[in-house]
């Protein structure tokens, strides 16, 4: 059985600048991301990577080309309505947390929940439960600065995933982090991915991601150049950590 996209984006172009100074940042770009996996776009500093997230976030509108999230096409729309679709359908994790300072754990994931409308109660609820979900319930109260950098990220894919959306965007998101905290927050992702069968993209330059992924999608000068997929029944880093735990407690 196929399984619909979530993310469809074809020929995406983008120009930067004008006349001497343009830049064709993304060149022809098609790319399509499906629920329940986790997909790597690798590609060195200056290749577009970090462009073709902003576009396929909604952020950036491209100079040609087309992109439908959810049954939506987005061609065209106008900044209300792209800020719409970001709010429906998508989550965003930052390389640098892009956390509050004068909110708890608890108020910055929330706050997520009162720009779409859940307040009160439920937004309470449902941010207590996604932090649970993170391994965050006992940090609930604590203010960013009282935080681990690995768990500041955590917060902020707790803010991303609180909306329940279908597409879940990380830009850089091991980059600030040690190796310990790089691998918690990449199995985290897996786990999002598979367990809640959402399509997640994380734009990355760095090779400890690489087990963690269901398929590497490579850009370079704008372009894709190549795309690899986890070969059937090799289980990610932390699935195999998983089995053996359970192996040594059978």
């Amino acid at each position: 059985m196929t399984t619909a996209p979530v993310l469809q984006a074809d020929n995406i172009v983008k120009e930067l600048g004008s006349g001497a100074g343009l830049v064709v940042a993304v060149k022809g770009v098609s790319l399509d991301l499906v629920p329940g996996e986790l997909t790597l776009l690798m590609g060195p500093s200056g290749s577009g990577k970090t462009t073709l997230l902003s576009i396929l976030g909604c952020i950036l509108k491209p100079t040609s080309g087309s992109l439908r999230i959810a049954d939506t096409v987005v061609d065209g729309l106008s900044a209300e309505e792209l800020a719409k679709v970001r709010r429906e359908h998508i989550g965003f994790i930052f390389q640098s947390y892009n956390l509050f300072p004068t909110l708890n754990a608890l108020e910055n994931v929330r706050i997520s929940l009162d720009v779409r409308g859940v307040k009160g109660f439920a937004a309470t609820s449902r941010s207590e439960e996604v932090l649970r979900e993170v391994g965050l319930g006992h940090r609930l109260t604590n203010y960013p600065r009282n935080l681990s950098g690995g768990e500041q990220q955590r917060v902020a894919v707790a803010r991303a995933i609180a909306s329940s959306p279908s597409l879940v965007l990380a830009d850089e998101p091991t980059a600030a982090l040690d190796s310990e905290n790089g691998h918690a927050v990449m199995g985290l992702l897996s786990r999002i991915a598979k367990e809640q069968n959402r399509s997640v993209l994380a734009v990355t330059h760095d090779p400890r991601t690489l087990g963690y992924a269901d398929r590497v999608v490579r850009i370079e000068d704008g372009k894709i150049v190549g795309e690899e997929r986890r070969p059937e029944g090799i289980d990610s880093p932390e699935i195999t950590d998983l089995t053996k735990r359970r192996k040594l407690h059978a």
